[in-house]
Protein backbone atom coordinates (compact mmCIF):
# COMPACT_ATOMS: atom_id res chain seq x y z
CA UNK A 1 0.00 0.00 0.00
CA UNK A 2 0.88 3.62 -0.68
CA UNK A 3 0.04 7.12 0.87
CA UNK A 4 1.09 10.29 -0.47
CA UNK A 5 1.78 13.29 1.44
CA UNK A 6 -0.03 11.43 3.95
CA UNK A 7 -3.06 9.52 1.81
CA UNK A 8 -3.35 6.72 0.46
CA UNK A 9 -2.77 6.98 -3.04
CA UNK A 10 -1.63 4.74 -6.14
CA UNK A 11 -0.90 7.40 -8.64
CA UNK A 12 1.96 10.33 -8.44
CA UNK A 13 1.78 13.40 -11.34
CA UNK A 14 3.50 12.29 -14.41
CA UNK A 15 5.27 15.80 -13.98
CA UNK A 16 7.02 14.82 -10.41
CA UNK A 17 11.06 15.23 -10.88
CA UNK A 18 11.60 12.05 -9.29
CA UNK A 19 9.49 10.27 -12.70
CA UNK A 20 11.40 12.62 -14.64
CA UNK A 21 14.66 12.71 -13.78
CA UNK A 22 15.22 10.83 -10.51
CA UNK A 23 15.02 14.16 -8.15
CA UNK A 24 14.83 13.07 -4.75
CA UNK A 25 16.41 10.72 -2.57
CA UNK A 26 14.61 7.92 -0.48
CA UNK A 27 15.55 5.24 2.61
CA UNK A 28 14.29 1.23 3.48
CA UNK A 29 13.69 0.79 7.51
CA UNK A 30 13.06 -2.10 9.39
CA UNK A 31 10.23 -2.30 11.73
CA UNK A 32 9.33 -4.26 14.78
CA UNK A 33 5.57 -4.72 15.87
CA UNK A 34 5.03 -1.38 14.05
CA UNK A 35 8.74 0.47 15.75
CA UNK A 36 10.79 1.99 12.84
CA UNK A 37 14.47 0.80 13.88
CA UNK A 38 17.05 3.45 13.85
CA UNK A 39 14.93 6.01 12.75
CA UNK A 40 17.15 9.16 13.99
CA UNK A 41 20.09 7.84 11.72
CA UNK A 42 17.66 7.47 8.21
CA UNK A 43 16.19 11.06 9.10
CA UNK A 44 19.54 12.22 9.29
CA UNK A 45 20.80 10.40 5.92
CA UNK A 46 17.78 11.81 4.50
CA UNK A 47 18.36 15.52 6.10
CA UNK A 48 21.92 14.83 4.54
CA UNK A 49 21.05 14.26 1.01
CA UNK A 50 17.76 16.50 0.63
CA UNK A 51 20.54 19.40 1.65
CA UNK A 52 23.04 18.49 -0.77
CA UNK A 53 20.44 18.16 -3.75
CA UNK A 54 18.69 21.72 -2.42
CA UNK A 55 15.29 20.40 -2.04
CA UNK A 56 13.35 21.14 1.11
CA UNK A 57 12.97 19.37 4.33
CA UNK A 58 9.83 18.78 4.98
CA UNK A 59 8.26 18.47 8.29
CA UNK A 60 9.83 15.78 10.10
CA UNK A 61 7.10 14.99 12.66
CA UNK A 62 4.59 15.17 10.00
CA UNK A 63 6.76 12.36 8.39
CA UNK A 64 7.61 10.33 11.47
CA UNK A 65 3.63 10.32 12.36
CA UNK A 66 2.64 9.38 8.76
CA UNK A 67 5.75 6.65 8.50
CA UNK A 68 3.98 5.15 12.14
CA UNK A 69 0.60 4.87 10.76
CA UNK A 70 1.62 2.79 7.81
CA UNK A 71 4.06 0.57 9.52
CA UNK A 72 3.24 -3.44 9.88
CA UNK A 73 2.33 -4.58 12.85
CA UNK A 74 4.08 -7.90 12.12
CA UNK A 75 6.95 -9.03 13.97
CA UNK A 76 8.95 -7.22 11.09
CA UNK A 77 8.75 -5.44 8.18
CA UNK A 78 9.34 -3.06 6.09
CA UNK A 79 9.09 0.75 5.12
CA UNK A 80 10.07 2.94 2.14
CA UNK A 81 10.34 6.67 2.60
CA UNK A 82 11.09 8.44 -0.97
CA UNK A 83 11.23 12.44 -1.05
CA UNK A 84 10.74 14.21 -4.28
CA UNK A 85 11.26 17.95 -5.05
CA UNK A 86 7.86 18.23 -6.39
CA UNK A 87 6.12 18.77 -9.74
CA UNK A 88 6.62 20.82 -12.64
CA UNK A 89 9.91 23.02 -13.88
CA UNK A 90 11.16 23.11 -17.24
CA UNK A 91 14.08 20.52 -18.24
CA UNK A 92 16.60 20.41 -15.92
CA UNK A 93 15.95 23.94 -14.25
CA UNK A 94 14.19 23.48 -10.66
CA UNK A 95 11.87 27.07 -11.34
CA UNK A 96 8.46 26.76 -10.93
CA UNK A 97 8.82 23.64 -9.08
CA UNK A 98 5.87 22.91 -6.74
CA UNK A 99 6.02 21.71 -2.92
CA UNK A 100 7.97 18.40 -2.18
CA UNK A 101 6.36 15.06 -2.81
CA UNK A 102 6.51 12.73 0.16
CA UNK A 103 5.66 9.11 -0.83
CA UNK A 104 5.41 6.05 1.91
CA UNK A 105 5.09 2.62 1.28
CA UNK A 106 4.97 -0.50 3.19
CA UNK A 107 6.12 -4.33 2.78
CA UNK A 108 6.54 -7.84 4.13
CA UNK A 109 9.60 -9.14 5.67
CA UNK A 110 11.56 -11.13 3.00
CA UNK A 111 11.62 -15.03 4.38
CA UNK A 112 14.29 -15.27 3.03
CA UNK A 113 16.89 -13.06 4.78
CA UNK A 114 16.51 -15.38 8.49
CA UNK A 115 17.83 -17.95 6.54
CA UNK A 116 20.36 -15.99 5.01
CA UNK A 117 21.17 -14.61 8.55
CA UNK A 118 21.36 -18.15 10.39
CA UNK A 119 23.89 -19.66 7.85
CA UNK A 120 24.92 -16.76 4.96
CA UNK A 121 25.36 -16.46 1.72
CA UNK A 122 26.99 -16.93 -0.97
CA UNK A 123 28.58 -14.06 -3.18
CA UNK A 124 29.08 -13.40 -7.40
CA UNK A 125 31.28 -10.66 -8.41
CA UNK A 126 29.15 -8.45 -11.15
CA UNK A 127 31.04 -7.58 -14.00
CA UNK A 128 29.47 -4.01 -14.40
CA UNK A 129 31.51 -1.51 -12.15
CA UNK A 130 30.56 1.42 -10.76
CA UNK A 131 31.29 5.54 -11.98
CA UNK A 132 33.48 7.25 -9.87
CA UNK A 133 30.93 10.11 -8.56
CA UNK A 134 32.81 11.83 -5.35
CA UNK A 135 29.76 14.76 -5.39
CA UNK A 136 26.70 12.00 -4.83
CA UNK A 137 28.79 9.34 -3.44
CA UNK A 138 27.28 7.80 -0.25
CA UNK A 139 24.16 8.94 -0.88
CA UNK A 140 20.91 7.22 -1.75
CA UNK A 141 19.31 9.79 -3.91
CA UNK A 142 16.44 8.14 -6.77
CA UNK A 143 18.69 7.84 -9.88
CA UNK A 144 19.29 4.04 -9.60
CA UNK A 145 20.36 3.08 -12.64
CA UNK A 146 23.94 1.92 -12.15
CA UNK A 147 22.10 -0.44 -8.97
CA UNK A 148 19.79 -2.48 -11.51
CA UNK A 149 22.55 -3.08 -14.07
CA UNK A 150 24.67 -4.51 -11.65
CA UNK A 151 21.60 -6.29 -10.35
CA UNK A 152 20.97 -7.79 -13.81
CA UNK A 153 24.15 -8.88 -13.95
CA UNK A 154 24.36 -10.79 -10.85
CA UNK A 155 20.65 -12.08 -11.57
CA UNK A 156 22.12 -13.43 -15.19
CA UNK A 157 24.84 -15.05 -12.92
CA UNK A 158 22.72 -17.36 -10.64
CA UNK A 159 23.18 -15.32 -7.45
CA UNK A 160 20.86 -13.37 -5.08
CA UNK A 161 23.93 -10.58 -4.44
CA UNK A 162 26.95 -10.20 -5.69
CA UNK A 163 30.45 -7.46 -5.44
CA UNK A 164 30.40 -4.61 -7.06
CA UNK A 165 33.43 -3.25 -7.88
CA UNK A 166 34.43 0.67 -9.39
CA UNK A 167 35.81 1.73 -12.92
CA UNK A 168 38.99 1.19 -10.97
CA UNK A 169 38.72 -1.94 -9.68
CA UNK A 170 38.05 -0.89 -5.86
CA UNK A 171 35.34 -3.01 -3.69
CA UNK A 172 32.74 -0.51 -3.34
CA UNK A 173 29.39 -2.48 -1.81
CA UNK A 174 27.31 -5.47 -2.96
CA UNK A 175 24.28 -5.00 -4.96
CA UNK A 176 22.25 -4.92 -2.08
CA UNK A 177 24.34 -3.90 1.14
CA UNK A 178 27.30 -2.99 2.14
CA UNK A 179 30.33 -5.65 3.24
CA UNK A 180 32.53 -5.90 5.55
CA UNK A 181 35.72 -8.17 6.69
CA UNK A 182 37.98 -9.16 9.48
CA UNK A 183 41.34 -9.77 8.97
CA UNK A 184 44.05 -10.28 12.40
CA UNK A 185 41.29 -8.82 14.75
CA UNK A 186 40.88 -5.55 12.18
CA UNK A 187 37.42 -4.62 10.72
CA UNK A 188 37.95 -3.89 7.13
CA UNK A 189 35.45 -2.22 5.06
CA UNK A 190 35.58 0.15 1.96
CA UNK A 191 36.06 3.75 1.83
CA UNK A 192 32.44 5.37 -0.15
CA UNK A 193 34.19 8.83 -1.04
CA UNK A 194 33.87 8.01 -4.67
CA UNK A 195 30.57 5.16 -5.10
CA UNK A 196 27.90 3.77 -3.57
CA UNK A 197 25.99 4.25 -0.68
CA UNK A 198 26.49 5.03 3.09
CA UNK A 199 23.93 2.46 5.09
CA UNK A 200 22.43 3.03 8.40
CA UNK A 201 23.50 -0.55 9.45
CA UNK A 202 26.95 0.58 8.52
CA UNK A 203 27.06 3.49 10.36
CA UNK A 204 25.97 2.02 13.41
CA UNK A 205 28.01 -0.78 13.15
CA UNK A 206 31.01 1.51 12.99
CA UNK A 207 30.07 2.78 16.17
CA UNK A 208 29.79 -0.70 17.87
CA UNK A 209 33.21 -1.22 16.49
CA UNK A 210 34.98 2.11 17.62
CA UNK A 211 33.26 1.13 21.14
CA UNK A 212 34.45 -2.08 21.31
CA UNK A 213 38.04 -0.26 20.17
CA UNK A 214 38.35 -2.74 17.59
CA UNK A 215 40.84 -1.62 14.73
CA UNK A 216 39.09 0.08 11.67
CA UNK A 217 40.59 -0.32 8.71
CA UNK A 218 38.35 1.94 5.78
CA UNK A 219 39.89 2.50 2.20
CA UNK A 220 40.25 1.25 -1.24
CA UNK A 221 40.27 -2.58 -1.47
CA UNK A 222 40.63 -4.71 -4.27
CA UNK A 223 38.88 -8.54 -4.74
CA UNK A 224 42.33 -9.77 -3.65
CA UNK A 225 42.41 -8.23 -0.45
CA UNK A 226 38.58 -9.34 0.34
CA UNK A 227 39.24 -13.41 -0.93
CA UNK A 228 41.89 -12.72 1.62
CA UNK A 229 39.68 -11.99 4.66
CA UNK A 230 38.96 -14.96 7.83
CA UNK A 231 35.40 -13.86 7.56
CA UNK A 232 33.11 -11.93 5.37
CA UNK A 233 29.08 -10.36 6.27
CA UNK A 234 27.35 -7.75 4.55
CA UNK A 235 24.53 -5.06 5.94
CA UNK A 236 21.67 -3.41 4.90
CA UNK A 237 18.56 -2.13 6.82
CA UNK A 238 16.76 -4.78 6.39
CA UNK A 239 18.36 -7.64 6.66
CA UNK A 240 20.16 -6.47 8.99
CA UNK A 241 23.88 -8.74 9.24
CA UNK A 242 24.30 -11.45 6.71
CA UNK A 243 27.68 -13.72 6.94
CA UNK A 244 29.15 -14.56 3.62
CA UNK A 245 30.15 -18.54 3.09
CA UNK A 246 31.56 -18.35 -0.47
CA UNK A 247 32.95 -15.88 -3.02
CA UNK A 248 34.21 -17.43 -6.15
CA UNK A 249 35.78 -20.44 -4.70
CA UNK A 250 36.73 -18.83 -1.38
CA UNK A 251 35.08 -20.63 1.35
CA UNK A 252 34.59 -18.19 4.49
CA UNK A 253 33.52 -19.34 7.79
CA UNK A 254 30.61 -18.19 9.78
CA UNK A 255 33.12 -16.90 12.46
CA UNK A 256 32.39 -14.95 16.13
CA UNK A 257 33.25 -11.84 14.90
CA UNK A 258 30.07 -11.75 12.99
CA UNK A 259 27.92 -14.05 15.25
CA UNK A 260 29.06 -10.96 17.99
CA UNK A 261 27.91 -7.97 15.57
CA UNK A 262 25.03 -9.89 14.71
CA UNK A 263 24.32 -10.11 18.48
CA UNK A 264 25.47 -7.10 19.62
CA UNK A 265 24.71 -4.03 17.30
CA UNK A 266 21.23 -2.98 17.93
CA UNK A 267 21.78 -3.13 21.67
Amino acid sequence: MFWVNGQPSEAISLTDRSFQYGDGCFTTMLTREGRIENWSAHQSRMERCLTLLNIDQPNWNQVQDWLKKAALTSPKGGLRLNITRGEGGRGYSCYGVSNINIVISHFAYPAQYKTWGEHGIELGVCHYQLGLNPHLAGHKHNNRLEQILAKQDIDSQGFFDGIVTDLQGHIVETTMANIFWIKEGSLYTPSLTNSGVAGVVREALLKKAKEKQLPINMGSFKLPALLNAEEVFITNSICEIVPVTKIKDKLFPVGPATREFQENYSS
